[in-house]
């Protein structure tokens, strides 16, 4: 059986933004890894997966994430992720973060920081994979029991 390719995770860092980079890359495989097991995905969302290469992963400041929030949703305050579709083949796509949003969410949500942050990552790809909480109330259903199945038995792997 060939074994699948490791996701080649990119990142980019607004100026002052520390990111903790050796945690975030195994969130994502732990999370891509627990992903692909049988039963978990739609069949649209299996084969973006299938095709997936790279992930490119953006830590920006709150007024920043601000600024893309208010351009691309029409929101007009900080959100903690965005997810942009691929534009290249082989690219699972972009998620963008602000890490001062995230650290105050892990306070309010009583978690440890990377919980939090791992948390996100693992929403912001079933976002890239076609999965949406804003559409619909079954929609949403679908994607917060997908994604808490899936965190709970990746969290203890980062």
């Amino acid at each position: 059986m060939r074994k699948r390719p490791v996701v080649e995770v990119e990142f980019i860092a607004s100026r002052g933004q520390r990111v903790p980079k050796a945690f975030v890359k195994r969130a994502v495989v732990a999370i891509l890894t627990e992903l692909r097991k049988p039963l978990r995905l739609s069949g649209k969302a299996k084969k973006a997966l299938g095709g997936a290469e790279s992930l490119q992963l953006v830590f920006v400041t709150k007024s920043e994430i601000a600024k893309l929030n208010r351009e691309y949703r029409g929101k007009a305050y900080a959100t903690d992720v965005l997810s942009f579709a691929p534009t290249e083949p082989g690219s699972l796509g972009e998620l963008v973060f602000s890490l001062d949003v995230l650290k105050r969410q892990a306070k309010e949500h009583d978690m440890k920081f990377q919980d939090e942050l791992g948390y996100m990552v693992l929403h912001g790809v079933l976002h890239l994979l076609g999965y949406d909480h804003e559409v619909s109330v079954a929609g949403a259903k679908r994607m917060f029991r997908l994604q808490d199945k899936v965190f709970d038995a990746v969290r203890r792997r980062w």
